[in-house]
């Protein structure tokens, strides 16, 4: 793969919360390997995915939401989000233009983070107007394109729907043609450069936001502390802890009779059975750590997990 106009870059995966980064980037790889919900802010790390094709390999970057909210936590993801905007070759704005055909007056409060940085910013650009599905009338679409197109002059426009794969064919087409003549990086097998353990541990953590109520997710992390093989039943076993800032969300995570975190197991070992070779046995335990979302030194070793072995 390192014949002449081959290709490869970086892609930076960027936006508001709850735009459908995460399923566009999942739909574009045609493979889960970040987690998804319908809660903004479920990304907190800079996760990895690689798509490879004969002629061109894109390494994209998937980032946290761009949000305003204060905070140490909020800081570490907003540092991922300029990190990845700092390695990229090509740089993909996603959007959720459905809310912003109902509410137009939010577009610019939500772009506002990153909207002066990339208005000088000479690297190709891609704004991915997501769900365009969720209605019927693409007429509607017009201001809105034609305002972005303003705001970014240099940006190329591209309306899809990430949950239903419209324009992706098409999407994937322009981002290759967008990076740099280069040989691959990574083995056209590989995904991701996430560790796996980060990626058993992002799983669980989809879960606790899928079934949890509003409050609770936020306030949780999730660590992979022992990981063991058993030859023998040929079982992977992992041992994970939820970590939780209020005994509160103890409580309402472990559920009734132990019912809640039951269904968070349960349905995370659904997921780990496709992502592991093998049978997995998965043992969670929940623990309060209050002031974990402010302690630098526990977002640091929760930010590691995330880092390639």
């Amino acid at each position: 793969m390192t014949n002449k106009g081959h290709r490869c870059g970086w892609v930076a995966i960027m936006g508001p919360p709850n735009a459908g980064k995460s399923t566009l980037l999942n739909a574009l790889l045609g493979q889960k390997i970040t987690i998804v919900t319908s809660k903004p802010q479920t990304t907190r790390n800079q996760i990895v995915g690689i798509l490879t094709t004969p002629d061109a390999q894109a390494i994209f970057m998937d980032t946290p939401g761009l949000t305003q909210v204060r905070g140490r936590l909020s800081k570490t993801m907003t540092q991922a989000i300029w990190q990845s905007l700092a390695q990229a070759d090509v740089i993909m704005p996603v959007l959720d233009i459905h809310l912003y055909i109902r509410h137009p007056e939010f577009l610019e409060r939500d772009l506002a983070p990153a909207a002066e940085a990339l208005s000088s910013d000479s690297r190709p650009m891609i704004a991915v107007v997501n769900k365009i599905d969720l209605f019927g009338n693409k007429t509607r679409m017009l201001p809105l394109l034609t305002r972005l197109q303003e705001l970014w002059p240099n940006a190329e426009i591209f309306p899809v729907s990430a949950l239903n794969k419209e324009g992706l064919p098409e999407l994937t087409t322009l981002i290759k043609s967008k990076l740099p003549e280069a040989p691959a990086k990574f083995p056209e097998e590989q995904l991701s450069t996430a560790p796996l353990r980060f990626m058993v541990s992002e799983i669980i953590r989809e879960k606790i936001f899928l079934y949890m109520r509003q409050e609770v997710p936020y306030g949780t992390a999730v660590a992979v502390e022992r990981w063991e093989e058993d030859a023998e039943r040929e079982q992977t076993i992992i041992y994970a802890v939820i970590y939780v800032a209020r005994p509160m969300h103890k409580t309402m995570i472990i559920g009734r009779a132990g019912n809640g975190i039951k269904q968070i197991g349960s349905e995370a070992r659904k997921d780990l059975l496709e992502i592991i070779d093998g049978k997995v046995h998965l043992e969670l335990w929940v623990k309060v750590r209050e002031g974990w979302m402010e302690d630098q030194l526990f977002l640091r070793d929760l930010a590691m997990q995330a880092e390639p072995l």
